[in-house]
This record gives structure tokens, C-alpha cells and sequence, in this order.
């Protein structure tokens, strides 16, 4: 793969979404760094594949895998925000110390890690943020959704925030929504797994808002399996 591939940095690369998102990118032309919590079952040997540590809920992790990107790759076209934790909670049964992990690892991690990629998402000729929010973001489906949706709400509110701070620049973002998706997380969820929308699909969404000029921004892309009023 050339040296003037683009650059793009995934979240939570080791499985699921991320994993798919990595594997759709680099066979259309992307060198991938992956931020992992975790080593991912497969470790490919290619000069155009990173895998660096990250852990949504240490700061200087991501830091450190930003440096480690630009060090290797010489900078970042694209960062997708892509690490998060379920929580089943109320909002009425959920204590101080889940509300803050969940928080933290859905909305505080994705604008911590922007930050750190942003000056070198502005020096490219076209930067792209995309951060995998869920549906839950845009409704309340039952009381044990309550907590993970307040994480969600606050991190598509930041993917609009960021899209208001990028006027003056080339760089765009765009929240994905989906609903369920046939992973680990949505395991314990009573849906057949091969009706459900698949890790691949929201890969592809992925790459085609990547590959869309600044012109042609996009807010935020709902996907689900099923119709729902409020999609």
C-alpha cells in the first residue's frame, strides 16, 4: 500500500464493529491504527496495520496512541469513534460510580481522543470524525435503556458540537446510529442475530462518509433493522 494512503484511527478495533470497520478500510486502500483495550484475536503482520493500546478510560492512552499513529503513518486523515459499555440501569436504580463509568467510556472518551487527533485532522485535506452513537441517542426504548441513552444523547450532542467547530475547516463529522447489531453487546438482547443489521453494514456506511468530500456532510446516518417512528 502506498505511503500517501490515507490514515484512519478506529476505537475499540479488537472485535464487533471496529474490527469489521478496520478489515472494510484497509481492503479499500486505508492504513488502519487500531486502539485496542485488549490484544485483538489476530494480529496481521502489514506495514500499513497498527495496533497500539487504548483504554477509553485512561487519558494519556490516547495520547499515546495518537503520537504513535503520526509517528508510524506521518498523520491522521480519520478517527472513528468507536469504544463503548452498555449499561441495563434505570435512571432511577443506577449509582454514582456506573453513571461515571459510562459516561466516561461513551462521552468523555470520543471528545478526549478528538482532541488529541484534531490538529492533525485539520492539516488534511479532508478530515472526517465518525463516532458509533446508537439509536439510543435519539430515543429512550425502556427504563433499562435509560442510562446508556443519557451516555448516548451526550455523545451525539458532541458530534454536534464538533460539527459547529469544524465550520472554518475541512474536516466533517457525522454520528452513526444503529440499533441492534449482531455483536457481544447485543447478545443478551431477545433479536435473531442474522435478521439484525450487521457489523459489515455499518462498516461500509463507515467508509462511504469517509470517502465523502467536505461538501457532502452528513449529521448523522440512523440505521436499524426494522422500522421504527422515531427513525
Amino acid at each position: 500500500m502506498s505511503n500517501d494512503a490515507p490514515v484512519v484511527m478506529i476505537s475499540g478495533a479488537n472485535r464487533g464493529i471496529g474490527a469489521a470497520i478496520a478489515e472494510t478500510l484497509h481492503a479499500a486502500g486505508w492504513r488502519v491504527s487500531l486502539g485496542c483495550r485488549s490484544e485483538p484475536v489476530e494480529r496481521p503482520e502489514r506495514n500499513d496495520w497498527l495496533v497500539c493500546h487504548y483504554d477509553a478510560l485512561d487519558s494519556q492512552s490516547a495520547r499515546s496512541w495518537v503520537e504513535e499513529t503520526v509517528r508510524v503513518f506521518g498523520g491522521i486523515d480519520a478517527l472513528v469513534n468507536n469504544a463503548g459499555i452498555l449499561s441495563r440501569a434505570s435512571v432511577l436504580e443506577a449509582d454514582g460510580d456506573e453513571f461515571d463509568r459510562v459516561m466516561a467510556v461513551n462521552a468523555k472518551a470520543p471528545m478526549l481522543l478528538t482532541q488529541q487527533a484534531w490538529p492533525h485532522l485539520v492539516e488534511a485535506d479532508q478530515g472526517k470524525v465518525v463516532s458509533i452513537v446508537s439509536l439510543s441517542g435519539k430515543r429512550v426504548r425502556s427504563p433499562g435503556s435509560g442510562l446508556y441513552a443519557m451516555s448516548k444523547f451526550a455523545a451525539q450532542a458532541f458530534i454536534h458540537g464538533l460539527r459547529h467547530c469544524s465550520a472554518e475547516t475541512r474536516v466533517r463529522a457525522t454520528a452513526i446510529c444503529p440499533g441492534f447489531v449482531a455483536t457481544d453487546m447485543a447478545a443478551g438482547a431477545n433479536v435473531d442475530a442474522e435478521e439484525v443489521t450487521q457489523p459489515n453494514d455499518v462498516a461500509r456506511i463507515v467508509r462511504l462518509l469517509l470517502e465523502l468530500p467536505p461538501s457532502a456532510s452528513v449529521a448523522e446516518v440512523p440505521v436499524n433493522w426494522r422500522i421504527e417512528d422515531t427513525v
